[in-house]
Parts: structure tokens; C-alpha cells; sequence
């Protein structure tokens, strides 16, 4: 009713006359916009109380006959891709499913008939011919106590690391499932050194180098260099050069060594050295005077070290009798010190020890 009254106020609005000359009312002349009354409007019979029609409900639809075909229609000339073109065969052969794996597994002993090494190991498979560069093809790298490789049938060389230590052999697979077991002749080599005592030499002190055995040092290889103290270096069995190295001068000794195929060989090497700390005082006991270099000689005057700047020099030294010379702001002190083996001490270097640094008895004097 809302609408409807909306509607009526905008048609009462328009004016009053049916064309542009004010003329009659008839039917035929009434325009858009002109009045009529309720009345006027005949009624639908089938339209409600309040002159909305009423919707019939719902009535089932028969079906539609569709038309029948006339003969058979020829069908139609298509052309599709070829599906391989889309989906490409597979080259590869096929898994057979529940057909295991024929692999070739390697595992290794400290020895013939020795015990199984179970980690840290390395192995790798080359091919037995050169390629291009002159190098054996890498085929397959595996770590652990236990490889397991699937490579085809053929020949292949086997290197196998156990750190220092190493072998090579050649391998022949078949194809088929196939556990084999490498005798790696090694064993291991723990250092350590003292120094007049029974008392070991702390670790960070000491490196050793450890060469191949040979009669001439010129003819030795170095097999591990920079090894620290009671470490366990692993190499092949046999016999070794050692060279012990306490401090960064000159105390160092060296010993022949060998090792036994799965065994650790323990050695203790002896030097016969000491640690000292240097400065330069005034009186003794005083405070060291700084910006103070430090050359160090034999008595037989052999350089041993120079250049070392500083109020606390500290150095091992071989035992032995040196000359220990201190230069300050163009002044030079000299004194002369023995070293004992195992006495690591301090050493001081008076000012009263000034000497004239263009003596020729005291050759160059730095």
C-alpha cells in the first residue's frame, strides 16, 4: 500500500490537462503522468482482496518429445596428437618390486684376522682407467665402519682411509649380492714428551712431526705434521722418523719409532730443556723496563733468537750456555746464562750489566 500511495502523489502531481492544449480526458487521449481514479480500474476476478493476482501453484511438466534421427550420421573427422607425444615412454628398466638389491658391501679388519673397524673409515671406488684429465673417475665415496655400494658389474680400485693410514686394492663385483672384508694393516701412534722429569710436558707446549723411515733426512716424507701431545694418530704398521718440538727455539729431539699392525704404540720422548722468563731491571728483584729487545746467543756467539721485543720475553731453550743481550733506547746490557733441564726460571739482566756495543770483542752486539 506504501508503493501504491507513492504513486498516486506523483501522478496528482502532473498536470491537470491530457495534451500540450489542455483538451479532454477521454481514454484515447490520456498521457503519461495523467490522473485516474481507483475505480476506473477494472478488477481481475481471479486478483486478491487487495488487487495482487493470485499464483497458481506448480504444475508436472510432461515430457518433451525430442526428434528422431534419421539414419546414422557420419561421424567426424578428428585428429588428435598421438598420446606419446604427451607422455613419453620411459627409457629406464623398470624396479622389480621385491626383488632386493645386489650390492656390493665392504667392511675392514686391523689386520688379517684382526678386529673390526667400526667407524672413521673412508672408502672410495675408482674406475680402473684413466679419463681424459689422466686422473681414475671418482665412481662412489662412502663413510663408516660399513659401505655398501650399488654400482654395476666390473673392475674398480678401492682406496680405503683410516686417518693417516690407507690402502689400495683392486676390486672385482660380479653383479650379485656380495660382502667382502679388507685387512687394513695400521695401527696407532700416541706421543708425548718430559723434560728432565717424570713430569709430562703440557700439550700446548709441545708439536710433533712424524716422517716415513729413511736412512737420509733428505729422503723422508712427512707423513703428519703439527701433532698435538696424547693424540692418537693412525698410520700404516711399520717404521717412523719423530721430531719433538718443545717450544718454538731449539729444544727438539727426535727418536725412531714403529708401529704395529692393530695396536697403539705409546711414546714418551725426554728433552732436555727449560723454560725461561726474561727482563731487564734496574736492581733486582725490580720492575721490568719495557720497549726492550732481546737477542739470545750460544756462548760460542750463534744466534738462537733476536728481534723479540718485550718487558717478559718467555722461551724454551735447549740446555746449554748463552749470552743474553738487552738493548734500551740505544744502551746495550749483556749477561751470560746457563740453562739446566728442567729448571724453568727466571733471569734478570741489571742495568749495571751495560757494556759498550762498539766493542769488537763483543762482535756485532745484535
Amino acid at each position: 500500500m506504501g508503493l501504491l500511495a507513492g504513486s498516486q502523489a506523483f501522478a496528482q502531481g502532473s498536470p491537470p490537462g491530457g495534451g500540450p492544449g489542455g483538451g479532454g480526458s477521454g481514454p484515447g487521449d490520456q498521457v503519461p503522468g495523467a490522473y485516474a481514479s481507483p475505480s476506473a480500474i477494472p478488477k481481475d476476478p481471479a486478483a486478491s482482496d487487495i488487487g495482487i493476482p493470485k499464483i497458481d501453484p506448480l504444475k508436472r511438466l510432461e515430457p518433451i518429445a525430442l526428434p528422431q534421427r534419421q539414419g546414422d550420421l557420419p561421424a567426424p573427422d578428428l585428429k588428435l596428437p598421438a598420446l606419446p607425444a604427451y607422455a613419453p615412454q620411459a627409457t629406464e628398466p623398470r624396479l622389480q618390486i621385491g626383488r632386493p638389491p645386489k650390492s656390493l658391501v665392504l667392511t675392514a679388519t686391523l689386520g688379517e684376522g684382526g678386529p673390526r673397524i667400526p667407524d672413521q673409515l673412508i672408502w672410495r671406488l675408482f674406475a680402473p682407467l684413466p679419463g681424459p684429465d689422466g686422473k681414475l673417475p671418482l665412481v662412489a665415496v662412502a663413510r663408516g665402519g660399513e659401505a655398501v655400494f650399488d654400482v654395476p658389474a666390473g673392475s674398480y680400485l678401492l682406496h680405503l682411509g683410516f686417518g693417516r693410514a690407507g690402502m689400495t686394492r683392486r676390486i672385482d663385483f660380479s653383479g650379485e649380492q656380495t660382502r667382502e672384508t679388507v685387512a687394513l694393516e695400521a695401527g696407532g701412534l700416541r706421543l708425548n714428551a718430559t723434560a728432565a722429569t717424570k713430569k709430562l710436558i703440557r700439550s700446548d707446549a709441545l708439536r710433533f712431526d712424524i716422517y716415513s723411515a729413511a736412512t737420509d733426512d733428505t729422503d723422508r716424507r712427512l707423513v703428519a705434521s703439527d701433532v698435538r701431545a696424547g693424540v692418537v694418530t693412525r698410520l700404516n704398521a711399520g717404521d717412523y722418523h719423530v721430531v719433538s718440538n718443545y717450544g718454538t727455539v731449539n729444544a727438539t729431539v727426535r727418536a725412531d719409532l714403529r708401529v704395529e699392525p692393530g695396536r697403539i704404540t705409546d711414546a714418551t720422548l725426554q728433552h732436555h730443556a727449560a723454560q725461561l722468563t726474561m727482563k731487564l731491571v734496574r736492581e733486582p728483584g725490580g720492575e721490568a723496563i719495557a720497549d726492550t729487545a732481546w737477542v739470545i746467543t750460544t756462548d760460542q756467539g750463534d744466534l738462537v733468537r733476536d728481534n723479540v721485543v718485550s718487558a717478559f720475553p718467555s722461551m724454551v731453550l735447549e740446555e746449554g750456555n748463552y749470552v743474553i743481550s738487552a738493548r734500551n733506547k740505544d744502551r746495550l746490557f749483556q749477561r751470560p746464562f746457563s740453562v739446566k733441564a728442567g729448571e724453568n726460571t727466571d733471569v734478570e739482566v741489571l742495568t749495571s750489566d751495560l757494556i759498550d756495543p762498539n766493542d769488537p770483542s763483543l762482535g756485532s752486539g745484535d
